[in-house]
């Protein structure tokens, strides 16, 4: 009986070492096929959440000079009662803990009806913008065609990066536009994780590298919508050699001190050696600060009296596009299919209302919302350790509460 018990653990711990060498192996072609780097952040930190940024290195970003204030006036019990109703709860600031809210903020006429935080996240505490970033990205594009630094949205990608055009012509195809509207027709995908896209895109210590040797086209650009993290990277390039500063910089310059910003940002970066902004998620920051680039959109584009962004780039960003069949355009599956009337245009999404109103947010992952309506002039920030609730429920929600107010 001993020795076939013995016999069976060699087999046992031969097959797990055999488990362990294979890998090993594994392990050690990724890293040479991508760099140690990333090896390590995808197997060691896994999934992303909403303290990455203490992970990543950053560029930080100064506080404004001259901080703007939003006016105080509580009208919390207004505030949860309207949401308890819409969203059949009991206590408001209950639900909102128990969905792993971080902040929750209700502004209206320039006024703070509603500001809770949870989790151990106060009104100085860093929350992270995870996709929002892209909406500020957005918003960078239309200041720097503003300032003669890019023509239009119509350029072709290749004017600034001619580079992937040697590489495969039909870059030469891809406009700004059709990269703000994620329908560039470059190949995306989410797993398997190690080597997916999704995962390049967020863990890869060099994305300046990435996004111009390893996007590859598979359709004719305009055609269909396909959420893709290469398309802020790419943006992310083209403003760097055309303003030639570092993205946070060029935020710092045209944004956050214009808005005055009362606290201190920063944009994560990919790493130390590369120093390229993480496009398509790192801005950290004030709940309280991703409020007032919403009511930068809201005022479309001035800011006391300062044009900072042009009008017709804010209407242009916000406003649905209607020139071609959604049916086809958008795919079924998704946020996209399941949200009425909703769409997408220059990396933020939108609620058509019909008679011309609509609503539009800006979205990130683990359910970072800064939620517009301007028929209204409000404002809803939330940011979370996750969405707790389904994007569309929030979604819903804040429209319904909108049209409560």
């Amino acid at each position: 009986m001993v020795p076939v018990r013995r016999s069976f653990q060699r087999i046992f711990l031969g097959g797990i070492s055999g488990l362990l060498i294979l890998f090993l192996l594994t392990l050690a072609a990724f890293s040479f096929i991508y760099t140690p780097e990333y090896v390590f952040r995808v197997v060691r930190w896994g999934d992303s959440d909403v303290y990455d940024y203490r992970k990543f290195p950053e560029r930080k970003i100064s506080a404004a000079p001259r901080p703007f204030q939003f006016a105080q006036k509580a009208e919390e019990e207004r505030v949860s009662s309207l949401f308890q109703g819409i969203l059949k709860i009991d206590v408001f600031e209950n639900f909102l803990a128990e969905e792993k809210t971080q902040a929750f903020l209700v502004i209206q006429d320039d006024a703070l009806l509603f500001e809770k935080y949870f989790h151990g996240c106060s009104r100085n505490g860093i929350v992270t913008s995870f996709s929002t970033a892209k909406s500020f990205t957005s918003a960078l594009i239309g200041i720097a065609i503003a300032e003669g630094h890019l023509q239009n949205v119509r350029d072709p990608i290749t004017k600034y990066l001619p580079e992937l055009a040697r590489r495969d012509s039909r870059f030469s195809a891809i406009t700004i536009r059709h990269l703000l509207m994620m329908s560039a027709g470059l190949h995306y995908d989410e797993y398997p994780f190690f080597t997916s896209a999704g995962a390049k895109t967020y863990y890869y210590p060099d994305l300046r590298r990435l996004a111009l040797e390893d996007t590859r086209v598979i359709a004719p650009p305009g055609e269909s919508f396909l959420y893709n993290n290469y398309h802020p990277l790419l943006l992310g390039l083209i403003l760097e050699r055309a303003t030639r500063m570092n993205v946070a910089d060029y935020l710092r310059e045209k944004i956050w001190h214009p808005l005055g910003m009362e606290f201190e940002g920063s944009w994560s970066l990919d790493s130390l050696s590369s120093g390229f902004e993480k496009m398509e998620s790192g801005i950290n920051a004030r709940a309280i600060d991703f409020a007032k680039f919403g009511r930068l959109f809201l005022r479309k584009g001035n800011w006391e009296g300062t044009r900072v962004i042009p009008a017709s780039w804010v209407e242009e960003s916000t406003g649905e596009d209607t020139s071609f069949d959604r049916e086809a355009y958008y795919p079924k599956k998704g946020l996209l299919g399941a949200l009425k009337n909703g769409y997408y245009k220059y990396m933020w999404w939108g609620i058509s209302l019909g008679g011309g109103l609509f609503d539009f947010f800006a979205m990130g992952n683990h359910g970072q919302f800064i939620y517009v309506a301007p028929r209204k002039n409000l404002i809803i920030v939330r940011n979370g350790e996750a969405f707790g609730k389904s994007r569309r429920q929030w979604i819903e929600g804040f429209r319904a509460f909108a049209e409560a107010l």
